[in-house]
């Protein structure tokens, strides 16, 4: 399976490995935060497909080619405002219903962070 992968890759000319940060909240068990997480990457998955159809542009989904996927434990909101004050493209949020509908996790795209955020990113403590 892994070498059909990877002609699969080769033969489309997907040579890009972007991370897709999961950003779980910091307050929840960590094991519950991965769960939240989860829902937040299906969401970016799902959400992108979508953009991607009903367009017929770009598959970023390629340009991720799931390679890298890291769970952070953060500030929830301070990535929520860090992403939208300086437009981050490409990332997705969860709000999970048992907790008010409170967000609890983002799916971002490396790709979509503009550099000074990826900067910041990668100080961040991973979820353990």
């Amino acid at each position: 399976m892994i070498e059909t992968n990877k002609l699969y890759y080769d033969n489309h000319n997907v040579t890009c490995k972007n991370k897709l940060y999961v950003l779980c909240d910091r307050n929840l068990d960590p094991i519950y935060a991965a769960v939240q997480g989860g829902h937040a990457v299906a969401d970016w998955v799902r959400y992108q497909y979508y953009e991607t159809n009903k367009g017929g542009e770009h598959n970023i989904l390629w340009d991720w080619n799931n390679d890298y996927l890291i769970y952070l434990s953060v500030d929830i909101d301070k990535w929520w405002r860090l992403l939208n004050e300086y437009g981050a493209k490409s990332f997705e949020q969860f709000y999970e219903p048992d907790l008010e509908e409170q967000m609890t996790s983002i799916a971002v795209w490396e790709g979509g962070l503009p550099e000074i955020l990826k900067h910041k990113i990668e100080k961040e403590e991973l979820l353990k």
